[in-house]
Parts: C-alpha cells; structure tokens; sequence
C-alpha cells in the first residue's frame, strides 16, 4: 500500500547562476538556528574553487528542521555545464524552488532545470530573488516565469503555484511584493512543509535505495549517497548493490549517516523517504541501487543527457616538465580522471591509442574546472582544445548541438556582436530594447561557435555585456565558418626571455610571457596580429660594442603584459595547440614541439592521430 512519509520533504533549489541559491540557503540556516554566526555566509559552498569564484560546481545536501519535519535540500549549480549535477539532485526529491533574479529574468539555464523539474513531474515553488535591487522589475519577472511555465508543461494549473518574493541576502520573503511586515523567511518554510508533497512508499516492499552520489572518508571508505525509495535499514544489515550490469554485490551497512544542517550525524536506523549515507561498500557508482538481498529488485537508473564536449587530455610534453608537480605520469592522470568520472555522471573519460585520455562533457568551463582542481592537487598535464561531439541522425547526416543563447549589453555594441556571430552561423530569433540604453537578443548557434568567443564578446563590448547559453538539443551540421583570425607567436629555441629580445618584436603582436620566463621551442609566446604562425627568438640579448652614441642606449620600455588564465588559454588555442598546465605556471604549446617536424607534417599533408 502507497503510504506518505509526513515527517520530511525533500527539495532542491534550482536556477541560473548566481541568482542567489547558495544565499537562500544560508537565510534558511541561520533562521532555521543552524548557522552558529550570523556574518557566515555560502555556507554550502565549501570547495575552495568555489568559494573563489562564487558558484556552486558540485550539488550538496544539507537539512533543517521546522515545525517538527525534517526538509532536506539539495543546493544545485547555475551553471549550464554543470547540468549533470542538477539531473543528479532532482533524483532525490519531491519538489522544487524556483529561484529567478527579480532584475535579470528567466534565462537559458532557468529553462533546463525547470524542464528537467517538470519532466519529473515534481511540485513548483517560484521565488523572485533579489526584489531590493534598483534595476528590479519583480512584477515583469513574474509574467515571464508564467510563461516559461505554460511553454514547458502546457498546463494552465501551473499559474496557481506558490509565489513568493524575497530579498535573500537579508533573508526576507513574504508573498507581497514590498510587504512592510516581512521580517524573516518563515513564509517559504511554512509553504514548502504545506505545499511539497511528503515522500510515498510502500510499506510492503523492502528497503530500496538509489544512489545518487559518492563520497569518500578516510575511515569509512567509500559512501553512497541517495533517496530511500522503500523500508528502512539498520547498522549491520546485510543488503546487495546491483549495479548496471546488473551484477548482485553484496555489502554490510558499517554505519547509517543521515544530514543534520550541513553535516552528518550517525543513525541507528533509516526511513523511507530520507536521505542517507551508507558506508560499507567499496564497489559502487552513481545509478545502483542498494537493496534488500533477498528481494533484489534494481530502480530506473539516473539518466543524463550525453556530452556535447570532448577535450584531449595528456602528460606534460614540455621540457620543463617535473619542475613543479608531484604527478606527472600519464597512469596517475589516467586514475584521477577515473575517479572524476566515477563521481560526476555526465562525464566521459576514453583511453586513447597515443597514452592520452579523451574527456567528454557539457562544456569547456567543466572541463577547466576538472584541470583546474587537478592542478591543485599537484599534476602536471597538457590539454588541446575543446571540440564538439557530432552525430548522425536515422538518414545518416551528421548533425551537432545546437545552444540557445542570450545576449545583454549596451545598445552601441549590438552591431559588432551581430556580426560576429552572425560568422559564426547564429540566427537571430528575438530582439528587445530594454532601459538603459540596452539590448537583449536570443539567439541560435552551434556550439562550436561559442568555444573561444566569450573573451571576443567581453572586449566587443568593454566588459558590459552579458552572455548566456543552454544546450537546445541537435541539428543538422551548419557549415564550415572561420576559427580565429590571428597567428601564434612561436618559440624556435629554449632559454629565458630577455626583455631586449621581446622589445624588439613587440611590433608581431601581443606577448604572453615576461623577461626571466623560460621558454622552449613550440612554447606559444603570444598572438600574432596577423593570419599564420610566426618563429621567433624572445631570448636575443643586445649585441656589446663599444660604441656610445646618443640613443643606442635608450632604456626598454615593454608594454604591460597580462598572462591568459586556463580559462583563456584553452579558449585561446587552435587544434595543433595544447595547454601546459602546472601547479605554477599556464603555458601554452604545439602539439608538436619541434619547427622542422611540424614543417615536415606539413608538406606531407600529415596529421597524426593526437592532432585528429
């Protein structure tokens, strides 16, 4: 018999980034009495790239108490490529919070998560975040969010769901807009206990659980994370984890964790509809299910959507490697990338024939996160430029993916940017004229038209422009259209840069690199100004002679240099091109170092498969 579990509700906050998940969230701790001190702030945020950045990469479970139930809430990423994170949390609950910022509106990755929501069939709550900023227009926003509903679920009920308007940072929400009596967040807590359905189960069936995450612990090993579907469990129970080949393992539950707040505290025993940790199995991933030995019956599997991005990845190439990094084989590489994939479900890793490793996922800035994280923990690697992955379609034409993409900035800019893209095969489908002199336009473009354009748009539009994507789905192929219209400047010997060397070529293009850097030959010393790669000599010091005549002694004077971050570099690069990344140093290079190689390839027409 299908019975509720009314002492908790499971929901995750969704929306677009940084439109102030992560902020809600603390309001809820410290009102809810979990916060210890009221200036803690982004409390789930705790890996140090994000607190670094300001954005949530991995989802996080959390719970608080109120009005004797216990709500678990699974704070999301904004970012579209981390769509796998947001697929993985919906798994485990009932209903969700729709969180939209009251001055920028639904954006692209409003439309996935809340799709996503409604495929699932989960129970909507709106919340119009950030009422208090001067640009606000909640009232606007508010139509918007009704119609991005009726779009995706074509259903007129959906104008009922419950509304709220909020000012996370001070943790105010009322469901009036600019209610002179709100003082605290108690409205949403009260409607997410009156308005989320509780858990059903059936007390019939015995205990299912299905992973939705991994976790480690130095003491306890490996731990699964997820959502009882039915019965309960026990410390030292003997249960099975059937995996996707469906392979029976079996395990004994070492110890039952379930969330307090931000942490974990053991349990003796588990209900339905919670969310837990168990610990006792070393052999699982993200999808099994976790089941009772003598009644094993394995759930749907958590299903994402396929990766739109591959990226070649390899040991360090350089002759400067094992300067700075601890972890430097390509086994060690081949092992941290197994255990990326093992964690994060819409992430691929393919062994190659040449000792290096093709990573598929959602997008470059996923990927430069995975590197950036690896950096940290001491590797050293090289990586090429991010490509998309085609497809073919039932009549054999090769199709790609398509995003739908959202440009804001100043009307003045509007020109330069419609062209640009417009090289890059996009199609214009909406064009408003806001305040301020500003311009949204929607768009349409092949994925491949975004990778290394988002540097160009910020400089076409001084900084003041807004870019914003989401994966539409596949189309058929678009064309060719130009890649970067500039050369390389290329390293032909190794040395350090003197700065007479890089002020006598100055004049080629924009520099990378800084008097005292060592360079080698194929290093990517900066971008040439023109079409074609060019070999040059950073490294040339001033002839001595004793000659001394007025102004054969002039002082050098370089122009300033700004090093690319990894996000750049990789944005930067073209297919023959890899990024060194260390734990100190962002270089870039040539696939192939050596000039009279290259060359050689070149005239023979051949490209060898880590060039493919």
């Amino acid at each position: 018999m299908i019975q509720q579990n009314t002492k908790i509700r499971n929901i995750a906050i969704i929306a677009h980034v940084d439109h102030g998940k992560t902020t809600l969230v603390d309001a809820l701790f410290r009102q809810s009495g979990f916060a210890s001190k009221e200036n803690q702030d982004r409390i789930m945020d705790s890996g140090a790239i994000e607190r670094e950045r300001g954005i949530t990469i991995n989802a996080k479970n959390c719970a608080i108490y109120w009005r004797d139930t216990k709500i678990n809430i699974i704070d999301t990423p904004g970012h579209a490529d981390f769509g796998g994170e947001v697929e993985r949390g919906l798994s485990m609950v009932d209903g969700v919070i729709l969180l939209c910022d009251a001055a920028e509106g639904p954006l692209p990755q409003t439309r996935f998560v809340l799709q996503k929501a409604l495929e699932k069939k989960l129970a909507v709550m709106v919340v119009i975040n950030k009422i208090d900023r001067q640009d606000a227009r909640p009232e606007e926003v508010l139509n918007e969010v009704y119609d991005l509903l009726l779009e995706l679920s074509n259903d007129e009920n959906m104008l009922e769901v419950p509304v709220f308007y909020a000012n996370g940072r001070a943790g105010i929400c009322s469901t009036k807009l600019n209610d002179p009596d709100a003082h605290d967040i108690f409205p949403l807590l009260d409607a997410v206990v009156d308005h989320i359905p509780a858990p059903s189960y059936d007390n019939e069936e015995p205990f299912q659980m299905l992973v939705s995450d991994l976790s480690y612990n130095d003491y306890l090993g490996r731990l699964a994370v997820g959502k009882i579907i039915n019965g309960s469990a026990s410390v030292n129970d003997s249960l099975v984890c059937i995996n996707e080949k469906g392979a029976h393992i079996p395990l004994r539950v070492t110890r039952l964790q379930v969330y307090n707040g931000p942490q974990l505290t053991s349990a003796s025993e588990v209900e339905p509809g919670d969310i837990v940790v168990i610990s006792g199995i070393e052999d699982v991933s993200i999808g099994d299910t976790i089941c009772n030995k003598d009644y094993a019956k394995a759930l749907d599997r958590i299903r994402v959507d396929e990766p739109t991005v591959s990226m070649l990845f390899s040991k360090n190439i350089s002759p400067l490697a094992g300067r700075d990094g601890k972890q430097l084989t390509s086994a060690k590489i081949w092992e941290r990338l197994q255990k990326e994939a093992l964690r994060n479900v819409s992430i691929q890793v393919v062994k190659n024939n040449d000792d290096s490793f093709t990573v598929k996922g959602r997008g470059e800035f996923q990927m430069a996160i995975i590197i950036e994280q690896m950096r940290r923990e001491g590797f050293e690697l090289c990586v090429g430029r991010a490509k998309v992955i085609f497809h073919e379609d039932e009549q054999g034409h090769k199709t790609e993916p398509v995003e739908y993409l959202l440009i804001d900035c100043p009307e003045e800019y509007s020109g330069s940017v419609m062209e640009k893209l417009a090289k890059r095969k996009a199609v214009m489908n909406n064009m408003t004229y806001t305040e301020n002199s500003r311009v949204k336009m929607e768009f349409t473009i092949p994925s491949r038209g975004l990778i290394g354009y988002r540097d160009e748009f910020l400089t076409d539009t001084r900084g003041y422009g807004i870019m914003n994507s989401s994966l539409r789905g596949y189309e058929p192929y678009k064309g060719d259209f130009p890649d970067r219209s500039t050369g390389s400047l290329v390293c032909d010997r190794q040395g350090d840069a003197v700065a007479y060397g890089i002020w006598e070529l100055e004049d080629r293009g924009r520099f990378f690199i800084v008097p005292g850097d060592p360079v080698y030959e194929g290093q990517v010393v900066g971008e040439r100004n023109r079409d074609g790669d060019l070999l040059l000599n950073p490294t040339r010091t001033k002839k001595l002679t004793n000659l001394r005549a007025s102004g054969h002694d002039d002082a050098v004077a370089l122009t300033p240099v700004v090093k690319p971050s990894l996000e750049q570099a990789i944005r930067f690069i073209k297919d023959d091109e890899l990024v060194e990344v260390t734990p100190n140093a962002i270089r870039m290079c040539k696939k192939i170092l050596d000039s009279q190689k290259r060359k050689i390839m070149e005239n023979r027409g051949y490209i060898p498969e880590c060039l493919q």
